[in-house]
């Protein structure tokens, strides 16, 4: 009996180390999605002005990049693996072409140097979010409160144009995406070890593009909130 337990301990692990290496993976593919997308709009003037010369498509794509996530969390279940990678990768491009501003914005170090303060952060959280043995629902929950709380300071802030007030919404945007980075690798890790043993692939593949898609916004957002507070501008 103790070795078919300690199998089907080995064989939970596998599963597990399996499923959180699939959503990694597609969580880097996006990430370097974005990054070579916005590097190669910002070197070219022509997709500038198309994008951030011409509002209606500026706006266009940040709407459809919002319809994306909403159409892809809410009927992930009813499509299939191949439509929801799809979704995920023109997302991950979408969002690289409308992100291509932060070049016009901030330096070419400061971006770089920013990025690798961010992967370590969400590096620390996430697996402080995978080994941990306390419960994180209570700070997940308090965590988006406060995401919608900086929502709905950063419209304000839209009319009312207060560096401050910019400045402060970017602190706790930091503190609030390291407690969700932590918070979402639990939920995920969790998610793994509670899959039926009879799943089928495509559900799994499908869960892990939600993972890390869920992930994948932890990381920008996190990125944008620590670039406001450490980028410098281009001279």
């Amino acid at each position: 009996m103790e070795s078919y337990s300690s199998f089907d301990n080995a064989k939970s692990l596998v599963k597990v180390n399996s499923f959180i290496r699939s959503v990694y993976n597609w969580m880097a593919l996006g990430l370097a999605l974005t990054a070579f997308t916005s590097y190669y709009v910002a070197s070219s003037p022509a997709l500038l002005q198309l994008i951030f010369g011409n509002q209606l498509i500026f706006f266009g794509l940040i709407i459809g990049e919002l319809g994306m996530v909403f159409y892809l969390s809410a009927r992930v279940q009813q499509m299939s693996a191949t439509t929801a990678t799809g979704l995920f990768v023109a997302y991950s491009v979408l969002n690289g072409a409308t992100l291509a501003s932060i070049f016009l914005v901030y330096s070419g170090s400061s971006i770089a140097s920013t990025f690798v303060v961010c992967a370590l952060t969400f590096a620390v959280c996430s697996v402080y979010g995978m080994v941990t043995k306390r419960d994180l629902t209570s700070m997940g929950g308090f965590m988006m409160m406060g995401l919608i709380g900086i929502i709905i300071a950063s419209l304000l802030n839209m009319f009312f144009k207060s560096s401050a007030m910019s400045m402060i919404i970017s602190y706790v945007g930091v503190l609030v995406f390291v407690g969700l980075t932590a918070y979402d690798t639990q939920k995920l890790k969790e998610m793994a070890v509670t899959q039926p043993a009879d799943i089928s692939g495509t559900m799994v593949r499908k869960g892990a593009i939600m993972g890390a898609l869920t992930l994948y916004l932890d990381f920008i957002n996190l990125f944008l909130m620590l670039l406001r507070i450490f980028g410098n501008s281009r001279d």
